[in-house]
């Protein structure tokens, strides 16, 4: 039996496949055979016109505000392996992936939480903005502003990839998305993503990260952006808690805290204070503090992926998160903690759940508005 080319590891990059590799750009926007590099009009013709075809004529597409774009329809049966972007990016843009035919999207993001990004704009980041790299296995965001996923996404009929521009400017896009049409294993389930956000979190209640999940799968990452609202002092104590199947008041899986869901401890205060990290499966890789002037609110940027501890379940899904901080809230980590109290709070909490399902799967929540998607 050949290998079908899924699945790569430095473990098996030595095997041959039958498996047919393909690339979707600006330039060849339906990845054919021999399709690169032969157009004579688009984005940068200008640029190349003393050295025309084949001399980067057509590098990138232009999103008019209030279209939607397709960026990919593959027809056959293959796999995404992974996808490159870059322009001017922000909440604007919205990222929708449909599988096999199915009416609606199983993903629906907003272009930078997909790469577990909220917080960025990069109209901001082009004009001398700060940058804050992301570095993890399946997520890497680059200088200046490169988003890049490695995603295995297996389809068995149809590919369907789409970009809407909600702005009233002109959007550019640069990408590229490499797959390979191959033999899928019927096991395989379908890559899902899905956007939910709390601004803020209202009083007694949590902020929900996904919910009505039916059929069988696993749970493979969460990105999150937390803005603070009012209280000051230590904001992370929520639990993540996952209802598996049956599940109903009580979860079959209970964190003890954000930063320690997001591989971290401890408020990860050090003598630095807030210290941002990046690693495999879990990082805090983002921190905005206020500037005393127009950055009133502080901000986070955070990630986990269970790529070696996937969440399984057989017919449903809901994972939720507290808003919980500290009452007397003492800033040094171990005094006077018979004096505490919890805390609930009200803070703004915007995330992303990633999994993977069999079809057909539920239609994912509406987005909300342009004004619900904006950064406070």
């Amino acid at each position: 039996m050949s290998f079908d080319g899924l699945n790569m590891s430095l473990g098996n990059l030595s095997l041959l496949s039958d498996a047919q590799s393909r690339c979707i750009t600006a330039e060849n926007p339906a990845g054919e055979t021999g399709g690169g590099g032969r157009a004579t009009k688009g984005f940068a013709e200008k640029q190349a016109s003393e050295l025309g075809q084949g001399w980067k004529v057509n590098p990138a597409i232009t999103i008019a505000p209030k279209e939607t774009v397709v960026i990919a329809d593959i027809q056959e049966m293959g796999n995404i392996q992974s996808i490159w972007m870059t322009g001017l990016i922000s909440r604007d843009l919205i990222i929708r992936i449909y599988w096999d035919n199915q009416e609606h999207p199983s993903v629906e993001v907003p272009f930078p939480d997909f790469f577990a990004s909220g917080y960025i704009d990069n109209t901001d980041v082009l004009l001398g903005g700060e940058f804050d790299p992301l570095v993890s296995i399946p997520v890497a965001v680059n200088p200046s502003n490169a988003f890049n996923c490695f995603w295995s996404m297996p389809f068995k009929e149809r590919c369907y990839f789409t970009i809407e521009n909600r702005s009233d400017i002109d959007r550019v896009l640069y990408y590229q998305i490499n797959f390979q049409l191959t033999q899928i294993p019927e096991k395989c389930a379908y890559f899902h993503a899905s956007f939910r956000s709390s601004n803020p979190v209202k009083v007694n209640e949590v902020h929900t990260i996904i919910d009505n999940i039916v059929g069988e799968g696993h749970y493979v990452g969460t990105a999150m952006s937390v803005g603070l609202n009012g209280a000051g002092g230590w904001w992370g104590e929520g639990e993540v808690k996952f209802f598996i199947d049956d599940d109903n008041k009580f979860p079959t899986i209970c964190g003890t805290g954000l930063e320690d869901y997001f591989l971290g401890a401890f408020n990860w205060e050090t003598n630095k204070g807030y210290t941002t990290y990046n690693s495999p499966y879990g990082g805090f890789h983002k921190y905005e503090a206020p500037d005393g002037l127009y950055k009133i609110q502080p901000r986070f940027s955070l990630y986990r992926w269970h790529i070696q501890d996937p969440i399984r379940f057989k017919g449903k899904l809901k994972v939720t998160v507290q808003d919980l901080g500290w009452k007397n809230f003492n800033t040094k980590q171990f005094d006077n903690v018979e004096e505490r109290k919890y805390l609930m709070r009200q803070d703004d909490i915007a995330t992303v759940a990633f999994w993977y399902q069999t079809l057909p799967s539920i239609q994912l929540k509406a987005l909300p508005n342009k004004e619900g998607l904006s950064i406070q």
